[in-house]
């Protein structure tokens, strides 16, 4: 799918004759009469680049379309985002009738033809679900096109990491409440570097470098928050967070109840955590279900560079204290994310895929494990729906029981322990809240109750696996 943003994005640089050169362009072309006019196929290929061409009534479009590969089996699928040149996506433009020609041309990628409907989400524009489906005829196509690749092209790719930073950035310009602590988050950058750059632009007050002293720093956070300021609290691994339990249950979670709304406590406590490549078990801790009992406290889990920038923010802004997952091994995922300002809500699900036979529910890393899955039980012909949930405390019940109601079918995919995990308490939400509309039990996917082993092989068997995720839907169907 990222190559395919791209290729889209990239069709506004095209400057060919058969390029999209200008709004007033778009509009001359959808004056003409249907007979007259020529259609647009874009193509676009697994290596980003993107073929753009004309084709008049009952032109072929052999020329534009090479390389093109089978999509129903799995070796295909599997190996379509390694091959140059492959095609993706076959985007027709001007009326099912041409889509027709083109599909007769090259009939092996027929399901590959999609409809340009772009629909605005959380600020961002994406497509409709892939289909054999064409844009209807007429200037609506044309203008609809155009507004993606404007959307598209005011757009800038960064990495998850670069996301949180710029979100981190824009709120401490905006608010100069706003402050970062923690070990080494100044002029070394923090760990991972989500707050490079900001010591020299901010200065040492506002961005705090700390002793190795995860109970202090958390707890002169918190009473910071009390003073009016909104710190940002990184732990340089979530599992160091453990010795600052104390300050975060007893006085982060708790002071604006026992205080009786005297002291609000806007707090972020972020750092990275999960199961990373051979950190051994004290760096490679889920403690979403160690902090999820603590009245009083929020906490969302980020999985795109989208998502992590808007979360970030809104965390910010909140008056509750607010605890940011970020996993290990997704500081690197690269997107294209809005050039402007947009901020997510902290208690919203994010709807991934939609689909009709089962809803699969996940979160940070194993959306991807999940996605990868669902690739594999499309081909086999199961068409499941996938949310992330993002918000682990509270659970967005409306979008989560929408998708019950349409499925009846609830898997749950999570790297968290299995025991007292975020799992099991979302099994108990959904039982409690949906369960009439449940045609079967529910299957909760998690890790195993014990600490992570160093060793490679044995770590990746501790987790849970697409090839797990496809067994545990192909049972649930029957």
């Amino acid at each position: 799918m990222a190559a395919i943003i791209q290729g889209i994005g990239a069709a506004t640089a095209l400057t060919s004759a058969n390029s999209l050169d200008t709004k007033k362009s778009l509009f001359a072309n959808s004056r003409r009469s249907l007979s007259e006019r020529k259609g647009r196929l874009f193509v676009v290929r697994s290596d980003g680049r993107l073929s753009c061409g004309l084709i008049g009534r009952g032109g072929r479009a052999e020329q534009l379309i090479t390389n093109a590969v089978a999509a129903k089996e799995d070796a295909a699928a599997a190996s379509t985002s390694s091959k140059p040149g492959v095609v993706l996506l076959l985007v027709v433009v001007n009326g099912a009738e041409l889509v027709q020609n083109a599909t007769d041309s090259v009939g092996h990628i027929k399901e590959f033809v999609v409809q340009l409907d772009f629909q605005k989400k959380d600020g961002k524009t994406v497509l409709s679900e892939m289909g054999t489906r064409a844009v209807t005829n007429g200037p609506g196509a044309w203008v609809l096109l155009w507004d993606a690749l404007e959307s598209w092209s005011s757009r800038h790719e960064l990495l998850l990491f670069e996301a949180l930073r710029e979100g981190l950035e824009e709120e401490m310009d905006r608010d100069p409440t706003v402050c970062v602590m923690g070990e080494d988050v100044g002029h070394y950058g923090g760990s991972y570097k989500v707050t490079k750059g900001l010591a020299p632009k901010y200065g040492d007050l506002r961005v705090l470098d700390t002793p190795i002293a995860e109970n202090s720093f958390t707890g002169m956070g918190i009473g910071a928050a009390m003073t009016g300021l909104r710190p940002v609290i990184e732990g340089m691994n979530m599992g160091f967070l453990l010795l600052a339990f104390n300050q975060i249950s007893n006085n982060c979670g708790m002071l604006h109840y026992t205080s009786g709304g005297q002291f609000k406590i806007p707090v972020v406590i972020r750092g990275p955590g999960g199961v990373g490549r051979q950190l051994g078990a004290e760096h490679s801790q889920r403690l979403e279900s160690y902090f999820q009992s603590i009245p009083g406290i929020q906490m969302v889990a980020c999985s795109t560079p989208y998502n992590a920038k808007g979360l970030m923010k809104a965390a910010i802004r909140s008056d509750n204290p607010v605890i940011l997952f970020e996993h290990v091994l997704l500081y690197n995922l690269k997107e294209r994310i809005p050039d402007e300002e947009y901020v997510l809500n902290l208690e919203e699900a994010e709807m991934v895929r939609p689909g009709e036979h089962v809803t699969i529910l996940t979160y940070s890393r194993m959306r991807y494990h999940v996605m990868q899955a669902a690739k594999t039980l499309v081909n086999k012909g199961y068409d499941p729906e996938v949310i992330d949930i993002r918000s682990l405390k509270p659970f967005d019940l409306y979008t989560i029981g929408k998708s019950v109601k349409k499925t009846h079918r609830v898997l749950i995919v999570e790297e968290c322990m299995r025991t007292g995990g975020i799992g099991a308490s979302l099994t108990a939400a959904i039982t409690e809240n949906f369960h009439d509309y449940l045609d079967a039990p529910i299957v909760c996917l998690s890790s195993q109750d014990v600490p992570t082993p160093y060793a490679g092989t044995l770590e990746n068997w501790t987790v849970v696996q697409p090839p797990q995720i496809v067994t545990a839907v192909e049972q649930l169907c029957q």
